[in-house]
């Protein structure tokens, strides 16, 4: 490895001393050129380097290819509405039973009691687990930006009042409020369960992006603009939100992750997906008590679920890193 020292016209050595351009001051004292130093030719914009930052994070990338081929598997094997999918067997049917149902290469994951494929009725509650979690992430994500943002931006009575909604929605038990209000919309079939469920889970997320805003708020920028005239739903529009994306991006991930483990509670308890759909959740309920008998049953659903929630932690966890300002920039 090589001396990082250099000799200066005198025969002195010294340690290169880095200016603000990227290049060595004292070699320039000395007389020496301004090459710049290695990778100064090179300038990513913000955008860049959290794309450069994330897909550097491998437990990130390998979750977000696990998870998308858990979608596709899912979405094409059966099919979904009007369109079919490559599957020859129907979640729907019952076929002559082979033994036990145990997985057979005819039946990878077995049969259900009644003899239905259970591959099917797994990407089919894989299907509607997933359909509900990436709504309750969005619904949520909207709702708790806006009542953050509100309250972060304007204080006063305004954020008196929007923190006070906030604080009963979080002393009130989530999963008994979910409960009763999955209740009250399971005539609405998932579309009305993931309103519901996205309704009641935006707290955490409008406290995050009120703390932002309240210290963005106090911003050279925030204030430049407020002395033009701007008005304010300009202002959090383009400006503070734009800056305060990493924390909503890196909280509504989380949040669909949360959203699958409590929509599974809830279709465990019967609060959830009512028949004739059916989720991951409604699958463990139903075939709890095959456990021991036919565990296939069980650990199926329970798998997705599991791979699903830890997928998105993982990209959650790739998100936070790469939007971390306080990550060093690395070499190529």
């Amino acid at each position: 490895m090589s001396d990082i020292r250099n000799s200066n016209p005198d025969g002195e050595d010294y340690e290169p001393q880095i200016g603000p351009a990227g290049t060595d001051a004292v070699g320039l004292a000395a007389g020496g050129s301004a090459a710049p130093l290695p990778g100064e030719d090179k300038s990513y914009s913000q955008g860049q380097l959290v794309a450069r930052r994330f897909f550097r994070h491998r437990g990130a990338i390998t979750s977000m290819i696990v998870l998308a081929v858990i979608i596709v598997v899912a979405f094409t094997s059966i099919g979904i509405g009007p369109i079919p999918g490559w599957w020859p067997k129907d979640y729907t049917l019952q076929y002559d039973k082979i033994g036990d149902g145990a997985p057979t290469w005819e039946y990878p994951f077995g049969q259900d009691t009644g003899g239905k494929d259970y591959f099917s009725l797994v990407m089919r509650g894989t299907q509607f687990s997933l359909i509900i979690a990436f709504a309750v992430g969005i619904i949520s994500t909207i709702v708790g930006t806006l009542i953050g943002a509100l309250a972060g931006f304007y204080r006063g009575w305004i954020e008196a009042i929007l923190m006070r909604i906030t604080d009963v929605f979080i002393i009130i038990p989530l999963l008994a409020v979910a409960a009763v209000l999955g209740r009250m919309a399971g005539d609405s079939g998932i579309w009305g369960l993931a309103l519901v469920l996205g309704l009641v889970t935006w707290t955490s997320l409008a406290r995050l992006v009120r703390g932002e805003v309240l210290s963005l708020r106090e911003r050279d920028f925030v204030l430049a603009a407020q002395a033009v005239g701007t008005s304010a739903w300009r202002i959090i529009t383009k400006h503070v939100l734009p800056s305060a994306v990493g924390v909503i991006i890196v909280s509504a991930t989380l949040s669909i992750s949360s959203a699958i483990l409590l929509e599974t509670s809830l279709s465990y308890l019967g609060f959830g997906v009512q028949r004739p759909d059916t989720s991951l959740g409604t699958l463990i309920s139903e075939y709890q008590a095959a456990f021991t008998t036919r565990p296939w049953l069980f650990w199926w659903p329970g798998i997705m679920i599991l791979t699903i929630a830890l997928c998105v932690n993982f990209i959650g966890d790739g998100l936070r890193d790469a939007f971390d300002p306080r990550q060093n920039r690395t070499k190529d």
